[in-house]
């Protein structure tokens, strides 16, 4: 075996995981979602930036508030998940950079100090966070309903600010009955992968 991961996690996090369409009504609570933060906070990023920030919809009026940006075919089950996370990348992600990148504190200025810089750099790191976000939920147990289809300024409008540029909404429970579409295929490591 090439992997140290043993098989049946390897199946808990990627084989066997699926984007899940229905959820159970077992709630979700605010120490699973603290204990999937505290895992995923670890995968690494550029210059150990962390502009994810998740906000979490849990009340009913913030539902139903959020399910009007969604498409209409990830209406329903986004009013039926659990929770529901709203991932963004923070665009003054920057300002933590003394405290998490200490080696080079000045990186806060002299790198990002142009917003249009931070955009870009926080779009890609927040989406690697997003990932790995999704995996924690995967090894707690519980399956991840990820979704971009959405308005993504009605949603910023309604829940963010300017600052915070949002990447997708993530339904987050157990499965439910008929959770899953059928597996779709996947490319053959010969399709993506080539040597020079």
């Amino acid at each position: 075996m090439s992997l140290l991961l043993d098989a049946a996690a390897q199946d808990l996090l990627f084989r066997e995981a699926r984007t899940a369409n229905t959820f159970t009504d077992e709630p979700v609570t605010d120490e699973q979602v603290r204990a999937i933060y505290d895992l995923v906070k670890y995968g690494p990023t550029s210059m150990n930036q962390s502009p994810l920030r998740v906000t979490l919809v849990r009340s009913p009026e913030a539902r139903e508030r959020l399910v009007q940006h969604l498409a209409e075919g990830n209406r329903s089950k986004t009013a039926a998940a659990p929770l529901v996370a709203i991932l963004s990348a923070d665009n003054e992600f920057h300002e933590e950079l003394p405290q998490l990148f200490p080696h080079f504190p000045q990186a806060k200025d002299a790198v990002f100090g142009e917003r249009p810089v931070r955009e870009g750099s926080a779009a890609l790191n927040a989406a690697l966070q997003a990932a790995y976000f999704i995996i924690g939920v995967r090894a707690a147990g519980l399956a991840a309903g990820p979704m971009t289809g959405l308005d993504f300024e009605g949603l910023r409008k309604e829940f963010l600010d300017d600052d915070h540029t949002p990447l997708m909404v993530v339904n987050i429970g157990r499965p439910g009955p008929d959770a899953w579409f059928p597996r779709s295929p996947r490319l053959e490591f010969e399709q993506v992968v080539t040597t020079v």
